[in-house]
């Protein structure tokens, strides 16, 4: 007998766990980014499945943590998986100090399942209750130009750094699916071909596919961009690209007093005659608030 509840996931650019400061935005104080609001506030979205973005591992800002095992022992999950985007540790002012030791992309597990290495790194993961058939990782190289970022101190002229995708293919209650953790540049242009990558990058994965993730473009432009090049791919192809919808439409940035969404779960392959139910919640984490939306999958 199908189970007719629908699946709960939830999406969350988490800053590292960084906690909000008195006036709402995230602060910028030494010892910020402590593991347990990090673990309550995950804990609170009550999700089936849950993609994080800009996680620490083992990084001196957050206090060494694994923020990823941290929050899958917290939390329950039953199968859980982080990637790094980079191995580098955090310096003041924006500043990443490659290690050279380690190569760009390592996907880390329960024991067992991944990598064991120490170094620090920076990434994504994506944690369920759900049975889990496969994974599937991929890094993003960092765009070749640096562009001006708004940070307290003014504008700081940077080079954004490589980013990573994470899927995984669940059993859920009407059947399998994939869901895909995302963090994708905030580079105009270089994150929209970034997004276009993916669908073909789980072609052979069952449908639907569920695209979860801080997608750094806001409103309607990822489902027009992949919509576009559907359109392209049925014009030259006989197996044309599934049309993407946005579960949800809510403004998630900035945390304090959001004004745009650029946190998005998108899905291609379902049929959905009604809203989903869906939430942004405020939380004492982060500059982002996280997305979550109930799904018939």
């Amino acid at each position: 007998m199908i189970d007719s509840a629908p699946v709960r996931l939830a999406t969350f650019n988490v800053l590292h766990g960084r906690q909000a400061g008195a006036d709402g935005r995230p602060s910028t104080a030494p010892g910020s980014a402590t593991v347990g609001p990090l673990l309550d506030a995950v804990a609170a979205l009550d999700a089936d499945v849950v993609a994080l973005q800009e996680l620490d591992r083992f990084q001196d800002r957050s206090g060494s943590v694994d923020q990823a095992r941290a929050i899958a022992e917290a939390t329950g999950a039953t199968d859980w998986r982080y990637v790094s985007a980079l191995h580098a540790r955090s310096r003041p002012g924006r500043i990443w100090e490659p290690d050279r030791s380690e190569p760009g992309m390592r996907v880390y597990g329960p024991p067992g399942t991944g990598h064991d290495g120490t170094a620090p790194s920076h990434g994504v993961a994506l944690l369920t209750s759900l049975p889990v058939l496969a994974w599937r990782a991929r890094r993003f190289t960092a765009p070749p130009v640096a562009l001006p970022v708004a940070g307290r101190a003014g504008l700081t002229v940077i080079r954004d750094r490589p980013r990573a995708a994470l899927a995984a293919v669940l059993q859920g209650r009407r059947g399998p699916f994939t869901a895909v953790a995302l963090h994708l540049s905030y580079v105009p242009g270089w994150n929209v071909r970034q997004l276009l990558a993916v669908p073909g990058w789980i072609a052979d994965l069952p449908r639907p596919h569920v695209l979860l993730g801080d997608f750094n473009l806001g409103g309607a432009i990822p489902t027009a961009a992949l919509d576009a090049a559907g359109l392209l791919s049925r014009s030259r192809s006989a197996t044309p690209r599934a049309a993407w919808r946005s579960a949800a439409r809510v403004r998630t940035f900035p945390a304090h007093r959001p004004l745009v969404q650029l946190d998005h779960v998108l899905v291609a392959g379902l049929d959905l005659f009604r809203p989903a139910p869906m939430r942004a919640p405020g939380m004492p984490i982060s500059d982002h608030r996280p997305l979550v939306v109930e799904l018939p999958l």
